[in-house]
């Protein structure tokens, strides 16, 4: 093989994961092929996930915040949706992300290839496009090439009505009803922004909650809202099949109580994702996966394959940008002979709906699994000013210590920003902060990040914020 298709390193996928790893080890002075299938960088977090659906988000939040003012004596006419306008809104974002990781990339030296990566060995790799397809052996390889959607069985996958997290993102049309198949993050976020660009949004939920990964508390006031937002929840059911007829398409649903068939302009279904290591043909190598089709890794993200890792999706939950960040650099850094491991104690996760929910470290539901003896504090959003003056005081702010230890072990927040705010919960895991160590620091007033330290006075017994009844410290 000629010497200019050999590379230090080659990082299969462009995602955060893996232009971070490919920035990472082309900064420690290594030769870099960084391989993407689609044109632009930046992978389905960019273009197809993370950024369009929070700018969508972010406009269903503003059209509902609009229409809460008008209690504050605000008014303001009913909104007119230009669908056009949105995407090419949402589109310019994406390119403009697009452009910046292009031109880091351009910087760096960084050597890229276009097209689907096949292995054909445990050190050379085939790449292939409509025009080409080129060979590249490597000392070293970084696999991100992510997850994808989730099918279900009863359901076509051909048909254009049926949407995925890709597709509902395109925004090519407002349905007259949605049915979303799937409580979960996805499903959520996206129900939030059909139903207020006009959608009549149903969901159903195989399991008997919404998020099934947070605490119950924590959901509780999203619930409510999405109640009056949404056209129909249902919970502990599931869809059997789905067929298309002259009104649409008809969807089985079975309830536990009976069978239900109800016609929908669209269906979308966000079950989760799958792992795409079906399409890189590590049948040619000797990595390990499990059951799942996740690559199976160690704390350095080395898979089986001494000189091969793997980050992000591909290598299993939990499936979070910000993760395979991480991920990223500890592979690149391994590589490179400096002294690493993702070894973190604590990965946030944020549903970034109206209103917001995050957690990190255990939930309560976890502690009380694990059998940890525990104690919480707990500070409701309606003693605090500033959610009252921004209209969030159905929020609350959930922080877990462990009694042996009194050290913090999670943080449950919903609310507006609760995406923004966790960061500190997550420090404090990392760091091994106490009650003490959060309730001493000073927060800003007034604040919605000061509930983070008034939760934390409760359980020190010295919040003058709240009225509870004395406890004899220990």
């Amino acid at each position: 093989m000629k010497e200019k298709n050999h590379f230090d390193i080659v990082v299969i996928g462009s995602g955060p994961g893996g232009y971070a790893s490919a920035f990472r080890a082309a900064d420690l002075g290594k030769r870099v092929l960084l391989i993407e299938r689609d044109k632009d960088l930046g992978g389905v977090c960019l273009n197809r996930g993370c950024i369009p659906s929070k700018t969508l988000l972010h406009i269903s939040k503003v059209i509902h915040e609009a229409k809460e003012l008008s209690q504050a004596g605000v008014k303001f006419s009913k909104p007119e949706i230009n669908l056009g306008k949105i995407r090419d809104h949402k589109d310019k974002i994406i390119s403009k992300m697009n452009s910046g990781i292009s031109q880091m990339a351009k910087a760096r030296k960084i050597e890229r290839a276009e097209g689907t990566a096949i292995f054909n060995s445990n050190d050379e790799i085939q790449v292939s496009n409509d025009q080409i397809t080129q060979k590249f052996s490597f000392n070293h390889c970084i696999i991100a090439a992510g997850s994808s959607s989730a099918m279900i069985p009863g359901i076509p996958e051909n048909d254009p009505d049926i949407l995925t997290s890709r597709t509902a993102l395109e925004l090519n049309e407002i349905p007259k009803s949605l049915l979303i198949v799937g409580g979960g993050i996805i499903g959520l976020e996206l129900g939030q922004v059909y139903a207020s660009l006009g959608s009549q949004v149903s969901i159903v939920e195989f399991l008997p909650h919404l998020i099934s990964g947070a605490d119950r508390d924590i959901v509780k006031p999203l619930e409510r809202r999405l109640k009056n937002q949404l056209h129909k929840i249902m919970l502990s059911s599931k869809v059997t099949e789905v067929k298309r007829g002259s009104g649409g398409l008809f969807a089985t649903i079975d309830d536990g109580s009976g069978v239900k068939k109800q016609n929908y302009d669209k269906i979308l279904v966000a079950v989760g994702r799958k792992p795409n290591t079906n399409t890189l043909k590590i049948d040619n190598t000797t990595i390990e996966c499990d059951s799942k089709g996740f690559i199976i890794t160690d704390d350095f993200k080395r898979t089986s394959v001494k000189n091969i890792f793997a980050i992000g999706d591909i290598a299993g939950n939990p499936l979070l940008a910000h993760k395979a960040t991480h991920e990223g650099k500890v592979a690149a850094e391994v590589i490179c002979g400096l002294p690493a491991a993702f070894d973190s104690r604590a990965i946030p996760n944020v549903v970034y709906t109206d209103p917001e929910i995050a957690w990190v470290g255990l939930t309560e539901n976890e502690a009380k699994e694990r059998k940890i003896d525990y104690e919480k504090g707990d500070f409701p959003w309606a003693a605090s000013g500033r959610a009252q003056a921004v209209g969030a005081a159905q929020g609350k702010t959930k922080v877990i210590f462990d009694k042996t230890t009194k050290k913090i072990i999670g943080l449950g927040i919903v609310g507006s920003g609760a995406g923004d705010l966790i960061s500190e919960g997550a420090l404090a895991i990392e760091m091994g902060s106490d009650a003490e160590d959060i309730s001493l620091t000073v927060h800003p007033h007034p604040t919605l990040s000061e509930s983070v330290g008034l939760a934390s006075e409760i359980v020190e017994g010295t919040i003058t914020d709240l009225y509870l009844p004395k406890r004899e410290r220990p």
